[in-house]
C-alpha cells in the first residue's frame, strides 16, 4: 500500500494519457505533461515495477473481424470450492475473454465473443461441460453504450 504514495499528479497525467490511447509517443505525452521524454520512460518504468502499469492493449471493434456476438453469462458453481478449476478449464476457451468472480446471484460472470448465434452455442455448450458448473444464465448484449477508462483523480498533497 505505501507504494500507492510514490505516484504524483505527473505519474496519473501519464497514466491517463495512455489510456486513451497506449500508441502515443512518449515524447508528445512529455510534451502534454511538460516534461521530457526521458522522463516519461523512467516514470513509465516505475509504474510497470510497482505492477501499476500491467501490459498495452488494442481497442478492436471484434464485429468488423466477424465476431457480431458480445455476451455476458452467469454461472452458477456446484461448490464455490470448485472456482479455481472452473478458472482453469475457462481459461482453456478461447471466446471467454473475460470472467470475474463475483458476489450475488452469480459465482462467476463472464464476457464471450462469438461469430454468431451457431458459435455461441457451441461455445454455451463447452461451457456447460465443464465440471462443477452447475447452470449459467446467458445474456445477448444488443449494444455497446459506454467503453472508457477511468478517469483518475489527482493524487492527494
Amino acid at each position: 500500500m505505501d507504494k500507492i504514495l510514490d505516484i504524483d499528479n505527473i505519474d496519473l497525467k501519464i497514466i491517463s494519457l495512455l489510456n486513451e490511447d497506449a500508441k502515443t509517443p512518449y515524447t508528445e505525452i512529455a510534451k502534454k505533461v511538460f516534461v521530457s521524454s526521458g522522463t516519461v520512460h523512467v516514470r513509465m518504468r516505475k509504474l510497470e515495477d510497482l505492477g501499476i502499469v500491467k501490459s498495452a492493449t488494442l481497442n478492436i471493434d471484434f464485429s468488423k473481424l466477424g465476431y457480431d456476438i458480445s455476451a455476458f453469462l452467469g454461472i452458477y458453481l456446484e461448490k464455490s470450492s470448485l472456482y479455481d478449476n472452473v478458472i482453469e478449464r475457462l481459461k482453456e476457451i478461447a471466446e471467454v475473454i473475460n470472467a470475474y468472480y463475483t458476489t450475488g446471484n452469480y459465482s462467476i460472470f463472464a464476457k464471450i465473443i462469438c461469430k454468431d448465434t451457431n458459435h455461441l452455442r457451441d461455445v454455451l455448450n463447452k461451457i456447460q461441460k465443464v465440471e462443477g458448473i452447475d447452470r449459467t444464465e446467458t445474456l445477448i448484449v444488443l449494444e455497446e453504450s459506454i467503453n472508457r477508462p477511468i478517469q483518475l483523480l489527482e493524487a492527494k498533497k
